[in-house]
C-alpha cells in the first residue's frame, strides 16, 4: 500500500504543477495580447503626428515606414492568442502552433528592437538640425514626441521578446520538444498509478532473454 500511495502524491504534484504550468502561459499569453495591442496603438499615435505634420518627411517617422507598429502587433497578438488556447486546452497541434508562433515573434521582436534602436539613433541626429530648419519648435516637438513614443515601443518590444523566449524555452522543455505526453495523457492513468499503455510490452520486450541449460 505505501507505494502506490507514494505514487498517488507524486502523480497528484504533477497534475499540480501542469495546472501551475497552464495558468502560468495564460498569463503570458494574456500580457502578449496586450502587448501588442499597445504597440499598435503607439503605432497609430505616430501616424496622427506623420499625418498632421506631413510637410515633415524627417527621419522622426521611420519605425512608420517600416511597419513594424503594424506587423509587429499581429504577430504578438497571434501568439499571445494561441498561447491562452494552448494553455485552456493543451493539445498537441494548437502546443505546436503557439510554439511555433512564439519563435516567429521572438525573430519579429529581434527586428523591431533594431528598427526602434535605429530610430532612436536618427532622431537623437535629427534633433541636432532643428535649429537649422524653417520651423525650429515644430521640429523640436516632432522630435520629442517621436522619441517618447519610440522608446515606450521598445520597452514593450523587450519586455515581448522576453515573454516569447520563455513560452518558447516552456514549451520545449516542458511539452513540445521533450514531454508533450505528460499533459495529454488521460487522467485516469495518472490518478490510479498505473503505467500507460504499451509499457508492459515494452518491458517485455526489453528483459533479456533466458538461455536453457
Amino acid at each position: 500500500m505505501e507505494p502506490e500511495e507514494t505514487g498517488g502524491s507524486v502523480y497528484q504534484l504533477l497534475d499540480e504543477s501542469h495546472h501551475v504550468q497552464r495558468g502560468v502561459l495564460q498569463a503570458l499569453g494574456a500580457i502578449q495580447i496586450l502587448n501588442g495591442l499597445l504597440i499598435l496603438a503607439l503605432g497609430i499615435f505616430l501616424v496622427c503626428l506623420h499625418h498632421l505634420f506631413h510637410h515633415f518627411r524627417h527621419f522622426f517617422f521611420f519605425t512608420f515606414y517600416t511597419g513594424y507598429p503594424l506587423w509587429g502587433a499581429v504577430f504578438f497578438i497571434s501568439s499571445g492568442s494561441l498561447t491562452v488556447a494552448a494553455g485552456r486546452n493543451p493539445t498537441r497541434m494548437l502546443m505546436q502552433n503557439s510554439f511555433g508562433m512564439n519563435i516567429a515573434s521572438t525573430t519579429i521582436a529581434f527586428v523591431g528592437t533594431a528598427f526602434l534602436s535605429v530610430h532612436l539613433a536618427l532622431n537623437t541626429q535629427a534633433l541636432k538640425g532643428c535649429q537649422s530648419s524653417p520651423s525650429p519648435d515644430v521640429c523640436i516637438f516632432l522630435g520629442s514626441s517621436s522619441n517618447g513614443l519610440v522608446s515606450l515601443k521598445l520597452i514593450l518590444t523587450l519586455l515581448e521578446l522576453a515573454m516569447t523566449i520563455s513560452i518558447s524555452a516552456m514549451w520545449c522543455l516542458g511539452n513540445v520538444c521533450g514531454s508533450r505526453e505528460a499533459i495529454t495523457s488521460p487522467p485516469n492513468s495518472m490518478e490510479s498509478g498505473m503505467p500507460p499503455e504499451g509499457s508492459d510490452s515494452e518491458n517485455l520486450n526489453t528483459q533479456p532473454p533466458t538461455t536453457e541449460e
